[in-house]
């Protein structure tokens, strides 16, 4: 596994206990990009495409690639980029997995108890050992819904199609009892968004959830909790993240093992 390094968050001092995800190089070899444990993560308010890719070399056969920059969602709604390690001023470096434990990290326990105190949901999850999600990196729209199609069938979803419905922007995506929208543009779903799913799922009688690249006006934050609309903000590796309450009641299913 990857080397953990304590990150707190600059909007509301919480510690988090943060690994950044490893990715498959074309030779086989798992790839991660060492963190840098003496920066600060920068919140991330407006993303950009170019600046969320680095460089990182394969350990193994000195291949470098493009991965996605690792990110935190933190609790409080900030979405945090982690900073690699640079071994020159351009090329992140990579970890070779098992290299790094929790217990080689300066203040690690501490970060450990600061988090559980803050975040008592994140760290009971934490605890709870199940199988790790896998996933596409998301560099194209296509590959926004194919992570979108693999979070809902780990969620037991196994019928999943493409809807009938044509939204403006993005992909429907249909599965039973559930409506998905997956928006792949690079700037946040409003409102208006929110509202056009879920009349459409009323039609159909069936629930809504929104899988946003980018994110979620205030307004559309505020009309999603009033209609019970799930939304998930897709990180570039792939993984939803459940960033209102009805999200979080629908990530829930995902906490234990996948279906069989």
């Amino acid at each position: 596994m990857t080397e953990r390094v304590p990150v707190r968050c600059p909007a509301c001092r919480r510690v988090h206990a943060y690994a950044a995800p490893s990715y498959p190089c074309p030779c086989g070899h798992p790839v991660a990009p060492r963190l840098d444990r003496g920066a600060e993560p920068v919140v991330v308010v407006r993303p950009v495409w170019e600046e969320q890719w680095i460089t990182v070399r394969c350990p193994a056969c000195d291949r470098a690639g493009e991965w996605p920059h690792p990110e935190l969602g933190c609790p409080c709604g900030a979405l945090l980029r982690v900073r690699p390690a640079r071994a020159d001023g351009h090329t992140a470096t990579a970890d070779v997995p098992g290299h790094a434990t929790a217990a080689d990290v300066p203040g690690h326990a501490a970060a450990a108890r600061a988090a559980a105190e803050t975040a008592p949901v994140t760290a009971a999850r934490a605890a709870a050992p199940r199988p790790a999600f896998r996933s596409v990196a998301i560099r194209t729209a296509r590959d926004a819904v194919t992570a979108t199609v693999l979070y809902l069938r780990r969620l037991g979803h196994r019928d999943i199609r493409r809807a009938d419905q044509r939204p403006a922007a993005g992909v429907c995506l249909a599965a039973r009892g559930l409506l998905a929208l997956v928006d792949p543009r690079m700037l946040p779903a409003c409102a208006r968004d929110v509202e056009c799913l879920w009349l459409t799922a009323m039609t159909e009688s069936a629930d809504c959830a929104y899988f946003s690249l980018t994110g979620y006006t205030d307004d559309a934050h505020v009309r999603a909790g009033a209609l019970g609309v799930a939304l998930f903000v897709l990180a570039l590796s792939g993984v939803p993240r459940p960033v209102n309450t009805p999200a979080d009641a629908l990530a829930a299913g995902a906490d234990g093992p996948a279906p069989g």
